[in-house]
């Protein structure tokens, strides 16, 4: 059993490889205040309540931003699944290209996303990101990152609007009935979640304007992938765990196994 960690702002997704296949994942909140022993505990009782807690882990990848966790991830694996833990980031010796201008400074989920986008769809792709932040990998089919866009995530930009103003209520990220809403809260939800939809279809088109691909995969991943991306007119497949895949495909390569 492998374990791969996509370590974001808000939430860690920890995901169970066996013979390449991502079998189990969860969710737990990333907090760098944490310590190894407590993250070490939480994935103890993970795989025990998941049933896969007599099984091995033979393996671990970090993909991390931020680098508090990485540390202490790589400590929780050390003590608790006697395992050293990879850290995956870009100096990290894999088979794609960073051709931007200041490649060290590509976060690692975009390092893997670029990966996964090679080795499972061999095609120029844009990667719609939907995380704290919603971020766009531009990808060619060599698996080369040629850049991208970040802008605000949902939920942030949700918070955002919420937090600095005294009346307006928070509300649920689900797909509003109507786009013309008669109640406040409505009114809320339509502009959050098709002010998303819409800046995605718009940032894509911009994309496809500009660099010419003729053809073009879109692909959604992250937290509110399923959410959002099918409601987004340009996206035309959704793999949720984009991220997770890419950094078992990184613990492959770097191991030495063939695809």
């Amino acid at each position: 059993m492998d374990l791969v960690f996509d370590v974001g702002n808000t939430e860690t997704v920890i995901g169970w490889f066996q013979d390449s296949e991502l079998r189990g994942h969860w969710r737990v909140s990333t907090d760098s205040r944490r310590t190894a022993d407590e993250y070490g505990l939480i994935l103890v009782q993970l795989l025990s309540a998941s049933g896969v807690g007599s099984s091995p882990v033979r393996a671990a990848t970090i993909g991390s931003v931020v680098p508090a966790m990485t540390t202490v991830l790589r400590d929780a694996c050390r003590r608790y699944l006697a395992v050293s833990a990879i850290d995956v980031n870009a100096r990290t010796p894999l088979p794609i290209t960073l051709d931007v201008d200041e490649p060290l400074t590509v976060g690692a989920d975009r390092i893997v996303n670029t990966l996964a986008a090679q080795r499972m769809f061999g095609t120029d792709t844009v990667v719609v990101d939907l995380g704290t932040a919603t971020t766009f990998d531009c990808i060619t089919r060599d698996g080369v990152f040629i850049g991208g866009v970040i802008s605000p995530g949902v939920k942030t930009a949700a918070s955002s609007l919420t937090d600095r103003t005294a009346k307006l209520p928070r509300v649920e990220l689900v797909p509003p009935q109507r786009v013309i809403g008669r109640r406040t809260d409505a009114c809320i939800q339509s502009g959050i979640f098709y002010g998303a939809v819409d800046a995605i279809d718009g940032t894509v088109t911009r994309i496809r304007e500009e660099w010419g691909s003729d053809n073009l995969l879109v692909v959604a991943t992250g937290g509110l992938a399923e959410l959002i991306g099918p409601h987004c007119r340009t996206v035309q497949r959704i793999e949720p765990y984009l991220t997770l895949y890419g950094l078992e495909f990184a613990r492959e390569h770097l191991a030495g196994v063939e695809p």
